[in-house]
């Protein structure tokens, strides 16, 4: 496949206009609809606004490459433009973006797509080939430049891999080096070798671009350098023992996990992707005069280090760690949440017996599977969290540091302290047993680790974390279930708000685990919540909201926005509160206080209402099981309607209406 199979002729501009960083995305999702690349737009415009959430894809050198690989992309594609008068990007070099390209990857599938991506990413890191195409006078004059510098590319990864090929057949390898690795060429002996890693969150455009910019940057060095690439095509380049032996330091540039642990004794510099791409020369340049670290292979020091370069803070630190807890989570609390759902709702003959929910053989095998899922919440909550912190040897740990605050009565709040303390656990007892000598180095991940810190969980959870953690579930449970109505409805108010300021950051992302964590009482036990039908009719409001505006108000709203009604509607009954974030990020000041009185409104009346729900997701495809469902759509329905009525009311009247 090749870059002219992906990019068409009808979603390339050359002369767009864009008057700033919102605009740009919005003409080149325009393009890529053209292209015929997408089925639903405004998700996919979504998924762009979320990745540029996590750090702006203006990569400096007047380029920018938003991108997002979602169920909602129809085929691999490509958009690109060009404006002339350039773009404030929020660019890593803080000048404007010119050359835009947009890429659009399916999430599931063939992954042959992303082998071009990569390669367009690195001939973008080519001056003359940018110049070439600000200079293009039509398409075709366009899509040829890319082609060519493509043909050159090929030729060049060609020769590079019948080298390295030749570098394998004539030298032994190591024993060390699996079948899944391949040998790298052997440096220059009288040039300094210098290894590192690649990755980002997408695994499309940055990883590669940094990789590019490294590997152009130590060719003008005089220095050699392997650069391992961790993208969504699966790892490239992999580095060797061998590489690792001889390397002077190791360069990681990554948003993401990758296998550090390999690294251990060498001096390891940990920094984000984008200085990779932005500061090649000085990253190389510190590996050389040795001013990085030896790392250890604990993952607090790459951490220190990455926080130092980022300017994140502890908290922020800390987030990360929970989020990673959380998003390894929610498989099973849904997944087993629904099925608990369903079981009611296939067993509604027994209704108001001890039976409900297994009194049928279908009802028993959802409940069953279900339950089981859901029962897995708590560990795995705390093992993800834990191999965030400490890498793989805090996972077990973690796990069972969940199991022992489910059986012991501390519940989330006990799985949340098991997750941070077997992680920070693992680290310590890196540190301590960092000088072993050689040869007891294998006993680590295999005995000294997993018993020692198994031991030290078991003994905190038990003797430490769950008696007070416990008695302080317990007294939550009474206050909550002692509430007074004014009390619940302000609750409700509250969570139902929370859901609606950021679409999915981390303030509803507190109000929805907060919710979750309500499904299981201090026993383990699965329950239906008031507090989670709160936190879920919160999250429905918006996407519904801005449709029913749409609807009442069209002078409002531009012809393209009004594309997205029907599927805002479907994305709100869903519970998917991410349709609204492109309505948020284009006009914050007028959809987001509307959606959040809605939301409040509606999680207000829920709770007025008595209504609860013992599914952590489903929207009204739960509300056969919902408690007092009536009066939860008619919540619902109120929320939606205040906030659509509000928005209307203050959004001005579109000129292109």
């Amino acid at each position: 496949m090749r870059i002219a199979d992906l990019l068409k002729k009808e979603s390339i501009d050359l002369q767009a206009r864009a008057a700033d960083k919102a605009g740009a995305i919005d003409h080149l999702v325009g393009l890529m609809e053209k292209g015929g690349h997408l089925k639903d737009t405004a998700a996919y415009k979504a998924c762009v606004l979320a990745r540029e959430e996590e750090g702006s894809t203006g990569i400096g050198e007047g380029i920018a490459i938003p991108h997002a690989k979602t169920d909602a992309v129809a085929t691999p594609g490509l958009a690109s433009m060009i404006v002339r008068q350039g773009v404030d990007y929020e660019s890593l070099d803080d000048e404007p973006a010119y050359l835009f390209f947009m890429i659009a990857a399916p999430a599931g599938g063939a992954n042959i797509h992303l082998e071009v991506l990569s390669r367009l990413s690195r001939m973008l890191m080519d001056d003359d080939f940018r110049e070439k195409l600000m200079q293009a006078a039509s398409v075709d004059e366009y899509l040829q430049i890319i082609t060519d510098a493509e043909t050159a590319q090929l030729a060049e990864d060609a020769a590079e891999a019948a080298a390295e090929e030749t570098a394998v057949d004539g030298n032994a390898v190591s024993d060390d080096v699996t079948d899944t690795e391949t040998q790298s060429a052997a440096p220059d002996a009288g040039r300094p070798y210098v290894i590192g890693v690649t990755a980002c969150p997408t695994g499309i455009a940055h990883t590669y671009m940094a990789a590019e910019a490294l590997e152009q940057k130590a060719a003008e060095m005089g220095v050699d350098i392997k650069i391992e690439t961790n993208g969504s095509g699966g790892v490239k380049h992999h580095l060797t023992a061998d590489d690792i032996r001889r390397a002077a330091g190791v360069i990681v540039a990554a948003d993401k996990d990758v296998p550090v642990e390999r690294f251990d004794g060498k001096r390891v510099l940990f920094v984000k992707v984008a200085a990779g791409i932005k500061e090649p020369q000085a990253l190389i340049r510190q590996v050389l005069d040795g001013t990085p670290p030896v790392f250890h292979g604990t993952a607090s020091e790459s951490e220190a280090v990455t926080e130092a370069e980022s300017g994140e803070s502890t908290g922020r630190q800390i987030y990360k760690h929970l989020m990673n807890g959380v998003s390894h989570m929610l498989p099973f609390v849904i997944g087993g949440g629904i099925l608990i759902a369903l079981a009611f709702l296939f067993d509604m003959g027994n209704a108001g017996t001890a039976q409900f929910g297994t009194g049928t053989p279908l009802s028993a095998f959802l409940k069953n599977v279900g339950g089981l899922a859901f029962s897995m919440m708590m560990p795995i909550l705390a093992g993800y969290i834990a191999a965030s912190i400490g890498e793989r040897p805090a996972l077990m740990p973690g796990i069972v540091g969940g199991f022992l605050a489910t059986t012991g009565g501390s519940g989330f709040f006990g799985a949340l302290f098991a997750g941070f303390i077997a992680g920070y656990l693992i680290i310590l007892l890196k540190k301590i047993f960092s000088h072993l000598p050689q040869a007891l180095e294998g006993t680590k991940p295999i005995l000294i680790y997993p018993v020692l810190g198994l031991v030290l969980i078991g003994l905190i959870m038990t003797y430490i974390i769950n008696p007070p953690t416990s008695v302080f579930n317990h007294w939550l449970a009474d206050t909550l279930s002692s509430m007074t109505t004014s009390s619940r409805i302000i609750l409700g108010l509250v969570l139902g708000g929370m859901m609606s300021i950021d679409f999915g950051g981390p303030i509803n992302k507190a109000a929805y685990v907060f919710g979750t964590a309500s499904l299981m009482d201090a026993s383990g036990a699965a329950v239906s919540s008031g507090i989670m039908a709160s936190v879920m009719i919160g999250g429905m409001v918006p996407p519904i909201a801005i449709s029913l505006s749409m609807l009442l108000f069209k002078k409002k709203f531009t012809p393209k926005e009004r594309q997205s009604t029907i599927t805002n509607f479907i994305m709100g009954l869903s519970f998917i509160t991410e349709g609204a974030i492109p309505f948020a990020a284009s006009d914050p000041l007028h959809i987001i206080p509307p959606c959040a009185i809605g939301s409040a409104a509606a999680g207000a009346l829920s709770m007025l209402f008595g209504c609860t729900v013992p599914a952590p997701h489903g929207g009204i495809f739960v509300f056969g099981v919902v408690t007092n469902w009536p009066m939860y759509f008619a919540s619902l329905a109120a929320g939606a309607v205040i906030a659509a009525v509000i928005m209307g009311i203050i959004r001005k009247k579109c000129p292109q209406s």
